[in-house]
Formats: C-alpha cells, structure tokens, sequence
C-alpha cells in the first residue's frame, strides 16, 4: 500500500523538489538577498522532518560555548503566538514553543527568542549578544549562517529517502554541501568499519574531514512535577511504564526503556503534539487500570514542557509523571574536531564588544 502511495505522491514530490532546487539556486547566484551578520551565527539544521537530535545538539553548543553572551533563536514550532518574543517568567509552550521553553528552562544565562522571520530575530538580538545558535533554520536562506551544522539520524542514512510529501526530506540529499560541519546523531555505540564507510561513500571526498559520529547519552530521570519527587526511588526494573511521547522518532528512546524496565506501553502522538484533556485522561484511566503499585509516566524532556499546561497538570499533578533528559556525546577524535571548529569559528568571528562600548561611552 505504502508503495502504491509513494507513486501517486512522486510527480508532486517532484515538483516540490524542483521548487527547491530553484529557490536554493537563487540565493546561490544572488538572485535573492540572504542577510549576513558581524556576529557568530551558528545554524542547526537538517534535511528531514524532525528526528535527528536538534535540540541536544543546540544544548551542547551553549555548553561548549559557555561563558559568552548566547542568544538561542527559533521559529517556536506550535506556538499559539506570532511575531518576535523573548522567553521570560511568563513563558510557556503554547507561547513560544516547546524546544525553546526547555532552553529557557535549562540555561538561566541564555537569551532564549523566538521569531518567524529570523533577520528580523537577529537583528533584534545583535546588539546586546556575542553570537547567535539559529535553531531548526538550515533551510532559512534569507539568512547567510556562518557556520552550518547539519544533522542526519544515523538510522536513515540506511533507508531510501524521498522530497516532501512522498518522504520526509525538505530538500535533496545535495543540500548537504552547504555545510559546515554534518553530525550522524543517534548512532550505535559501536558502529562496524563496513557501516561507518557505507555512510562517508554518500558524501563527497572534500566532505568527509566534516563528518562527525554522536550517540545519544540518556541521563537520570527527573520528575516533572514536583509531587512526584519522592517516587523517584521506587524506579526499577519492575516497574510499568507508560510511554507518553509527542516526538518525531521514538525507536532510541524505547530501546533505552526497553533495556531499563520489563513492561513499556506507548501512548504516542506526532512531533509537537499539543495533549488535550481527553487524551491525557485516556492515558490515565490506562494508568490506573493496571493493577500493580508499581508503576509510572514517562515521557521526554521536550514533552515534558507541554505536560506543565494548566489544565493537563491538574489532571496529572498527582501522578508519579518523569522525564528522561538526553544529551549528544560524540566520538573522542570527533569531538576535539567537531569542538575546534566551533571554537575557531567564533573566535574569529567574535567583535570585541568591549571596544564598541569603549567608543560609546
């Protein structure tokens, strides 16, 4: 059926395809204007729809570049919101998103803003900012990066992949030449030769110094509401969970589980899904259903976000609710590569803001 869908759905795929390609072409050659800064602006991005680890990665930039004035822009996918907003103590997921509500949430010495239009976002920060992480914009041209990170789940780089809406590529597989550094997230802990060469084959030979390897590092639970504190300690290998997720790609997170707890039973939803009450009241009548004392809610640290909504916390505010944090961790040669890059980069890059305010004074 999948087969029979895809051929209906090529000749559109086709044509997006060739929109895209035309499009890029055009800020290639200067047709349009792409906006460049005289700040660091590092872009994190990737050729599909969503799943390749965006966030973790934008967390390990702050982490890396740690000590800087560091202001995280986004589109704030799923907001209820238009225009540019900066996150503060009034901030929630319906406001600005939930990835940026968990960078606010996370990094108290970060600027964390959203805006569809991101010149318009950049210019708003510049000033009182020394870079600039542009989150989830590889295909944002209007806006001239100076350094681009592209990810690629490492699962997909084994898959056939097609153009929107036949697959889930926003752009053809060469639009990887427009980056700087390309990251192969969520990969096995040991990767064979054979399948670390069958993935460097797909890129270019002048590509492949750029090519870096990161698993995913699961870190302890944390409750997501502070009722639930407490119940931390009775986690064990006995315990049911069940799997609250509005994410793109569950597979590594139910492999984690799987290998932690004896009993996993997933309540799914699409990326950014926005819970309602009938749906979180049907994962609690789930809950209480099961007959063992031994049980729990898991979910992500990016649904975690939309779970502290109002109406879904007084229904689970009671509950022992926790969510898993995740962090990239890459390959030893690979991270004192990948970490030299950025570093160099913003570091010839950066303005001394000491001397601009010298002057102003």
């Amino acid at each position: 059926m999948l087969r029979y869908l895809r051929l209906i759905l090529f000749p559109f795929s086709f044509l997006y395809g060739l929109v895209v390609i035309i499009r890029n072409k055009c800020y290639d050659w200067g047709i349009f204007d792409s906006v460049q800064f005289d700040l660091p602006v590092i872009c994190v991005g990737n050729l599909a729809v969503g799943g390749s680890g965006k966030t973790p990665v934008t967390e390990y930039l702050v982490k890396l570049l740690d000590g800087r004035r560091i202001a995280i822009l986004s589109r704030g996918y799923g907001r209820k919101t238009k225009g540019f907003l900066l996150a503060d103590a009034n901030a929630s997921a319906s406001t600005i998103g939930d990835e940026p509500m968990q960078y606010y949430s996370k990094f108290s010495q970060v600027t964390v803003a959203v805006c569809e239009d991101r010149v318009k976002g950049i210019k708003m920060l510049e000033k009182d900012h020394d870079l600039i992480i542009l989150d989830d914009a590889y295909q944002h041209r209007r806006v001239r990066a100076g350094f681009n990170i592209l990810l690629f789940d490492y699962a997909s780089m084994f898959k056939s992949q097609f153009l929107l809406p036949t697959g889930n590529l926003r752009e053809p597989f060469f639009g990887h030449k427009r980056a700087n550094a390309i990251m192969i997230t969520k990969s096995p802990e040991v990767i064979s030769t054979m399948a670390k060469q069958k993935i460097l084959d797909k890129f270019d030979e002048s590509q492949k110094p750029l090519i870096h390897f990161a698993v995913i590092r699961y870190d302890a639970f944390k409750p997501v509401y502070a009722s639930a504190v407490g119940d931390l300690e009775g986690l064990n290998k006995k315990t049911k969970v069940f799997l609250l997720t509005g994410i793109a790609n569950t597979a590594p997170l139910l492999n984690h589980l799987d290998s932690q707890f004896q009993h996993v039973v997933q309540h799914p939803y699409p990326d950014h899904h926005q819970f309602t009450e009938d749906e979180i009241s049907s994962v609690i009548m789930a809950f209480k259903r099961e007959p063992s004392a031994d049980k729990c809610i898991i979910t992500t640290e990016k649904d975690a976000q939309r779970l502290l909504d109002v109406r879904i916390k007084e229904l689970l505010v009671d509950l022992p609710v926790f969510y898993l944090p995740i962090a990239v961790e890459l390959e030893a040669a690979d991270k004192v590569r990948f970490n030299k890059f950025i570093l160099d980069y913003v570091s010839n890059r950066t303005r001394d803001r000491t001397i601009y305010k010298a002057k102003d004074q």
